[in-house]
């Protein structure tokens, strides 16, 4: 169904669906990380703290600009219902996880469903919206994203207080559910004519042989060690693929990545300075529970509070940027102003140490 043909009350219930999609899945990576000490300290597992967070990004990362072409080329909306399908599965096999192995293991499968509603959520937005509409409602996904940011740590903070880690997963299910019946009955399929021919198969596996041995060598550096010959060589094997990926990705019909996007000096500064802030953001979210939980000897649910602010920040400004940017003409300033003030806060936080307080 054509853009102009979709009445304003479907485009309101299909932005909710694909809304809730995107709640979904960023819903479980901030609640997730206040819960993370009480998990490993119950599953003996603080060897492998990192992993469970690490086997999540890794599968994400991976999966993302496969799923993206491939709705693409076959419509988003068969990917956005099975992206949460798999992600309800798999968040509810994660609560009946007995030990770390498990765990690790299904939050891998997790993060595939995970990455494969982001890779949806927001190309779909072509599908309900003109160019002109799209600023303000990516606007909205950005708040909506970070008020799961402000939810996620204090409910997964009461949640693992009063009922157990185990809930962290098990929210998940009537949020997927619920998205699911909106997304299925009001959000529009368009259609392509493409066929399984255009899949670049060759270049999805040497993406994935690329991003993860890299992500594993960053990930297993600081017990191995940077110079080791099990990080180095994941490093250059990593690298050797990533760039026999980009040697193939000029060449095929229909490219995962469109190298060519990078041209456009806009779309790529955006996209590094998106990597940079997304870089010291999740850092935070999975590191500050630890060091207020295992160092300062907060509560599970205040050290969820005190990530907060931080989230209140990232729903005003995401509201605010999408309206401005349409109005002003130099709206690339403000990627740089936001870029700087996360610098601040990040420096700010580094000097944190045993002796500060809470407030």
């Amino acid at each position: 169904m054509p853009q102009g043909e979709l009445t304003t009350r479907i485009k309101v219930l299909a932005t909710a669906g694909v809304m809730l999609a995107l709640l979904l899945a960023a819903l479980d990576q901030t609640i997730v990380g206040t819960a993370l000490p009480r998990i490993v300290a119950e599953l003996n597992g603080l060897d492998r703290y990192s992993w469970l967070i690490t086997g999540y990004l890794v599968a994400s990362t991976v999966v993302v600009p496969i799923a993206g072409k491939l709705g693409d080329l076959f419509g988003r909306k068969p990917f956005i219902i099975a992206g949460m399908i798999g992600f309800v599965a798999a968040s509810a096999l994660c609560g009946l996880s007995q030990d770390m192995n498990q765990l690790i293991v299904l939050r891998i499968l997790q993060g595939l469903f995970g990455g494969t509603l982001f890779a949806s959520a927001f190309t779909v937005l072509g599908d309900i919206y003109t160019p002109a509409e799209r600023a303000r409602i990516q606007g909205l996904f950005g708040a909506v994203f970070g008020l799961s940011s402000i939810v996620g740590p204090v409910v997964g903070g009461f949640l693992t207080d009063n009922l157990g880690w185990r809930w962290v997963f098990y929210v998940n299910l009537p949020v997927g559910l619920l998205g699911v019946l909106v997304v299925a009955a009001y959000l529009p399929f368009v259609r392509t004519r493409a066929s399984w021919r255009d899949i670049d198969v060759v270049g999805s596996a040497t993406l994935a042989a690329g991003l993860i041995p890299m992500l594993i060598a960053l990930s297993v550096a600081k017990d191995q060690g940077w110079t080791s010959f099990e990080v180095l060589g994941l490093l250059a094997f990593g690298a050797a693929m990533l760039i026999a990926f980009f040697m193939i990705e000029q060449r095929v019909k229909e490219p995962i990545v469109p190298f060519t996007l990078f041209k456009n000096r806009a779309f790529a500064v955006s996209v590094l300075v998106g990597f940079f802030a997304a870089l010291g953001m999740f850092g935070m979210i999975i590191f500050v529970p630890l060091e207020t939980q295992g160092v300062l000897g907060v509560s599970v649910t205040n050290s969820g509070l005190l990530l907060t602010p931080m989230m209140l920040g990232l729903i005003v400004s995401s509201v605010l940027t999408g309206q401005l940017i349409p109005r002003i003409k130099h709206y690339h300033y403000l990627g740089t102003i936001g870029l700087g003030l996360v610098m601040i806060g990040l420096y700010l936080i580094a000097q944190t140490t045993t002796s500060t307080t809470q407030s």
